[in-house]
């Protein structure tokens, strides 16, 4: 029902790739270039220019790659609504999430939603908070679910789960303390997730309301991961900061140990996050409905 030509043009520009849009689209490099062709030809402008091996959209194309976005919405919306009225929900829905919350909190009520409506062509990407942020705002996704505090004034936040930060170490690591005050944690050898991660903006925020900054702490290393954190402090020393659902499993197994740290409480929230004026509709909001039932809460 939509136009393939579209569908193909919003393939490359989200990827700003001719060569991963045939990949994506299952049709040749040449097939790709053809579609756009023909698209250009009908519109009379140019929709991407190229520099050396870079592709880039022109003001045309980014034009049009904003009004593609709403009428795919659009799109799959119908298509959900109508599978309705026959009673088997079809459509597609694509998720973005941080990445401790699409490691380790949302997979399992992802399973069960599709298990229940096996009709929906489900999609996840993950990255930190900024990169699923800058994806809600670009309509390449229908949600996202982020960890931090609210802080795009173009974007409507929903909290959805309360988290834990906790201060975390190697069983085998004998050096620290089972609690620290404030000054000793800012001597402890720190493994933080990268800039731009929910988890080190949350942290970042809280010690500063106790006078403290990043500067001040012994950051031995930034990592771009927290299985890679986990990896680490397992085989090394110093101490991690990482979410309670990323390491259950290890706590019980003995394998990490937690440091208590009486002043300084890591507490945040996640968040289901879509662009501000926004409604859950759809897949969406049969996601939503279906979240409130498998965490008993209420969005």
């Amino acid at each position: 029902m939509l136009d393939f030509r579209l569908q193909v043009f919003l393939s490359v520009a989200t990827k700003l790739s001719f060569t991963k849009a045939s990949e994506e689209m299952f049709i040749t490099q040449p097939a790709v270039t053809r579609h756009i062709k023909e698209l250009e030809s009908e519109l009379e402008v140019r929709l991407f220019d190229r520099v050396g091996n870079k592709t880039f959209l022109t003001p045309a194309g980014e034009l049009l790659l904003s009004y593609a976005t709403q009428i795919l919405a659009l799109h799959n919306e119908a298509k959900f609504e109508i599978s309705q009225l026959k009673g088997n929900a079809e459509g597609v829905f694509r998720i973005g999430a941080s990445t401790t919350i699409a490691q380790y909190v949302i997979p399992p009520a992802l399973a069960g939603f599709i298990k229940k409506y096996p009709g929906i062509k489900l999609s996840m990407i993950s990255g930190n908070t900024e990169y699923i942020e800058k994806k809600a705002l670009k309509g390449e996704i229908e949600l996202g679910i982020v960890e931090g505090k609210p802080s795009n004034p173009d974007i409507h936040y929903t909290p959805f789960l309360n988290d834990e930060l906790l201060v975390f170490t190697s069983c085998s690591n004998k050096e620290i303390p089972e609690e620290v005050s404030n000054e000793e944690f800012c001597n402890i050898p720190l493994v933080l997730r990268e800039r731009g991660s929910g988890t080190l903006d949350i942290i970042g925020k809280i010690i500063q309301n106790r006078g403290i900054t990043l500067k001040k702490l012994n950051i031995a290393m930034y990592l771009g991961s927290t299985e890679s954190i986990k990896s680490f402090i397992e085989n090394g020393q110093g101490a991690g900061v990482v979410s309670k659902f990323a390491i259950e499993r290890e706590l019980a197994k003995g394998i990490f140990r937690i440091i208590r740290t009486p002043r300084l409480q890591f507490t945040r929230h996640f968040y289901f996050i879509m662009p501000q004026g926004g409604e859950p509709a759809g897949v969406t909001k049969l996601f939503f409905n279906y979240v409130e039932k498998h965490y008993n809460i209420q969005l």
